[in-house]
């Protein structure tokens, strides 16, 4: 029987900070405008982690019955471990989506914004296709073009504009700093499972780069954000807080570069989500104060 415990590990914590990063950031440019506005920024968090979440489960499900997750490293597949049902994975999954629409639909409510209802959808389609489907583009290597567009760009500036109703230049470079920082939480992702998604097809962009030119591109991914964020000093100085990210960026870039592999990844991917975390908080304070 599949425990409440086993529930939360499918869930992929770790992951987590890719949802809440964003919404710090947007609400930081919104700050920033003047026109926080603290509801939306709860509907806007409530969204991005269970939409998260959803793709978590929505992963684990589709790579399970393709056979893709029998041999990986890291943490519990709640299909492929035969933990729990298939069904039940799926039905988790689209039932983190269906919260994800009800608190989109309150939070375009809250902001008049109507339109903004089809990004919302173009989303969760996003968010299923991409271990789903037929052809999931997240076996074709375009994973992180995704998880940049959608929690990147598309989660910073919706914040944002749900809020100020209208972005501004933090706004923009906020959205590219945590785009990038959650392609390096996937990279980290792939990076580990370089081996396994060889053997089964899935030709993600570290199979498709190669292990070398892959990992150099995590450490472009980890350490730009933190120029990026520090040049937004320009409109508000507090934000070169997030120079303090600095080390850390480039010390995980060293690891990564230097071979670590299997294993040894489980804890840079930790490592990786607390840093876009700490990047969403510094970056938030530094835009509102």
């Amino acid at each position: 029987m599949t425990t409440l415990s086993d529930w939360v590990a499918g869930a992929r914590p770790r992951t987590l900070p890719a949802a809440a990063a964003p919404v710090l950031v947007g609400t930081g440019a919104a700050a920033q405008l003047g026109s926080e506005h603290l509801g939306a920024a709860a509907l806007a968090l409530g969204l991005a982690l269970a939409l998260q979440v959803g793709v978590n489960y929505a992963n684990d499900y589709s790579d399970g019955v393709r056979g893709t997750d029998v041999d990986r490293v890291g943490p519990m597949r709640l299909t492929a471990s035969g933990t729990a049902r298939p069904g039940h994975v799926k039905a988790a999954a689209f039932g983190a989506f269906g919260v994800a629409a009800l608190l989109g639909i309150a939070l375009v409510a809250l902001s008049g914004q109507w339109w903004l209802l089809a990004i919302g959808a173009l989303c969760i389609v996003a968010a299923w296709f991409y271990t789903g489907g037929r052809r999931p583009y997240g076996y074709r290597g375009l994973g992180e073009v995704a998880v940049f567009v959608f929690f990147g760009l598309v989660a910073v500036l919706g914040t944002t504009y749900t809020q100020a109703g209208r972005l501004s230049g933090p706004a923009y470079l906020g959205a590219v700093a945590v785009g990038l920082l959650a392609c390096a939480l996937l990279m980290a992702n792939n990076l580990r499972d370089v081996p396994t998604d060889a053997l089964v097809g899935k030709r993600t962009l570290a199979v498709r780069l190669g292990e070398r030119r892959a990992r150099q591109l995590y450490g472009a991914f980890v350490i730009l954000p933190v120029v990026l964020g520090a040049a937004c000093a320009a409109w508000a100085p507090w934000c070169l807080l997030v120079l303090i990210l600095l080390a850390p960026a480039v010390i995980l870039a060293v690891v990564v570069r230097l071979g670590a592999s299997g294993r040894a990844l489980v804890p840079v991917l930790a490592f990786t989500g607390q840093l876009e975390l700490a990047f969403g908080v510094l970056l938030a304070i530094g835009l509102w104060v």
